[in-house]
C-alpha cells in the first residue's frame, strides 16, 4: 500500500507539476515572446515524437512493421478527429449564421491551431498514461529509482507541455487559464497510469510501445498539419530567421532535457 501511495503521489506531482511549470514559462517568463511560441511549439512536439517517444518504442521487442502500422493508423485517426471537430464547429456556426442573419462576424473563420486542440489533448493523455506506467514500473523495482523516474518525467515533459499550452490556448480563444486547466487534466492522467500500472504493470508493459507510438503520431500530426502551415508565410529575412530560431529552441529544449536526465524514464 505504501508503494501504491508513493506511485500515485509521484505521478500526480510529475504530471500536473510539469504543466504548471510549463505554464509559468509560457505565460510568465516567455509571455512577451508569444508571437514566436507557435514555432517553439512545433519544434518541441516534433522533437518529443522523433527524439524521445519513437526511439523508445522501437527499442522494444515489437516488430517495427507493427509500430509503423500503428503510427500510420494514429495519423489517420487524428486527421479524422480534426475533421469531426471541424464539422462540429461548422455545424454550430451554420445555426448561428441562420439565427443572426446579416451579421458577417459570426462566419466560420477558425484559426488553424484550433483544430489541433483535441488531437493534442488526446495524444498528451496517452503520453501521460504511458509516463504513469513507466514511473510505476520504476517504483516497483526500487522506490529510489521511482523518485528519479518521476523527477525525470517532470523535467522532461516541460518543453513539450509548453507547446501543448500554446496550441490549446489558440483553440480556447487565447485563454491561458482554460489551456492550463485542460492540459493539467491531461497531465493528471499520469496518476491514472501509475495506479493502473501498479496493478497491471506486467501486462501493460508489453503495450507501452503502442501507447508511445500513438502519442507521437498526435504530436507529429499537430505540428505538421496545424502549426507548420501557419509558419509558411512570406516574411522578411529577420522574421524568417526568428521563426527558425524558435523552432530550433523547441527542439533543442526537448533534446537537452533528455540528455540531462539520461533520456526518457526507462
Amino acid at each position: 500500500m505504501t508503494t501504491f501511495f508513493l506511485i500515485v503521489m509521484a505521478t500526480a506531482l510529475s504530471g500536473v507539476g510539469s504543466v504548471w511549470l510549463a505554464a509559468w514559462l509560457s505565460f510568465g517568463v516567455l509571455a512577451r515572446y508569444t508571437q514566436h511560441m507557435l514555432s517553439l511549439a512545433a519544434g518541441a512536439l516534433l522533437a518529443t515524437a522523433f527524439l524521445n517517444l519513437l526511439p523508445e518504442a522501437f527499442e522494444s521487442q515489437v516488430e517495427p512493421h507493427q509500430l509503423f502500422m500503428t503510427l500510420l493508423a494514429g495519423l489517420i485517426f487524428f486527421f479524422l478527429l480534426d475533421k469531426a471537430e471541424l464539422w462540429h464547429h461548422g455545424h454550430e456556426h451554420h445555426h448561428v449564421d441562420h439565427d443572426h442573419a446579416g451579421h458577417t462576424h459570426h462566419g466560420h473563420h477558425h484559426h488553424p491551431a484550433q483544430t489541433g486542440a483535441w488531437s493534442v489533448l488526446a495524444g498528451d493523455s496517452l503520453h501521460c498514461f504511458g509516463d504513469g506506467i513507466l514511473i510505476a514500473s520504476a517504483f516497483i523495482a526500487d522506490w529510489h529509482l521511482g523518485i528519479v523516474a518521476a523527477l525525470a518525467v517532470l523535467v522532461h515533459e516541460v518543453p513539450h507541455h509548453m507547446g501543448d499550452l500554446v496550441v490549446i490556448a489558440q483553440g480556447a480563444r487565447r485563454s491561458s487559464k482554460a489551456a492550463v486547466l485542460k492540459v493539467s487534466i491531461a497531465g493528471a492522467v499520469t496518476a491514472l497510469g501509475g495506479a493502473v500500472g501498479y496493478v497491471l504493470v506486467d501486462a501493460l508493459r508489453e503495450q507501452l510501445p503502442y501507447f508511445l507510438v500513438v502519442a507521437s503520431s498526435s504530436f507529429v500530426y499537430v505540428a505538421l498539419a496545424d502549426l507548420i502551415p501557419q509558419l509558411q508565410k512570406r516574411l522578411s529575412l529577420p522574421q524568417t530567421l526568428a521563426q527558425i530560431f524558435w523552432l530550433g529552441v523547441g527542439m533543442l529544449g526537448v533534446w537537452s532535457v533528455a540528455m540531462v536526465v539520461g533520456g526518457h524514464a526507462h
